[in-house]
């Protein structure tokens, strides 16, 4: 995984046991078996096959066995696969591959509460709140309201709307909430976006009624 704009380091986990010079290698690593991304060609650097959209993005670290890549984007997510062939007496061998999947990761902004009403709240009134939180990747899951009031908290899943922007990627949500205004009684209302079972959740600041 790594976040949106960073840069990622792909290992080809090769241990080299043999000691093999890198003039005796060809190193190239493809991302979903079509695109080549780098190629170190007996020693040099070679371009000529490399993707355009990989041109100036990447470095290998010849002594790890690690490639860099720079900036990466949600379009570079994928399957990396780095391939070491060893030339030996006039032909080549494919003597290493290893696979790494990459992920990116794009930081939501913190859910906010708004309300979608005018004029003055009554008791026993509908209430109708939507919260909203964007520019963040992956898609996420889902979004609850929590209500609270004296000493229970009630969920609710609503509606969650999700837009991808066409140009970055990067997903907008938003969920709306309709319940009738308590009496008497102080209820807080809160709105959590479910990230996945690794990323987490954020929450919003709680809206006080």
């Amino acid at each position: 995984k790594s976040f949106l704009n960073h840069t990622v380091y792909l290992s080809c986990y090769f241990p080299n046991s043999q000691k093999t010079d890198i003039k005796d290698l060809r190193v190239f690593w493809q991302k979903d078996a079509v695109e080549v991304v780098h190629e170190v060609y007996y020693g040099q650097e070679k371009h000529d096959n490399i993707s355009p959209k990989y041109i100036n993005r990447t470095k290998m670290d010849i002594d790890k066995w690690t490639l860099q890549l720079l900036n990466a984007g949600i379009v570079d997510e994928g399957q990396y696969t780095c391939i070491i062939q060893h030339r030996d007496k006039g032909s080549s061998k494919v003597i290493h591959t290893s696979e790494c999947l990459l992920h990116i990761i794009a930081n939501y902004s913190q859910p906010e509460i708004e309300w979608l009403h005018t004029g003055e709240l009554k008791p026993n009134e509908p209430l109708n709140l939507s919260c909203s939180s964007s520019g963040g990747y992956p898609k996420p899951s889902q979004m609850t309201w929590l209500i609270s009031h004296k000493n229970t908290t009630d969920k609710s899943m609503g509606h969650m709307d999700v837009l991808q922007d066409a140009v970055t990627k990067l997903y907008s949500v938003t969920s709306k909430l309709n319940i009738t205004v308590p009496t008497n009684t102080l209820t807080n209302i809160s709105c959590l976006l479910h990230l996945g079972d690794q990323l987490g959740s954020l929450v919003s600041v709680p809206l006080g009624i």
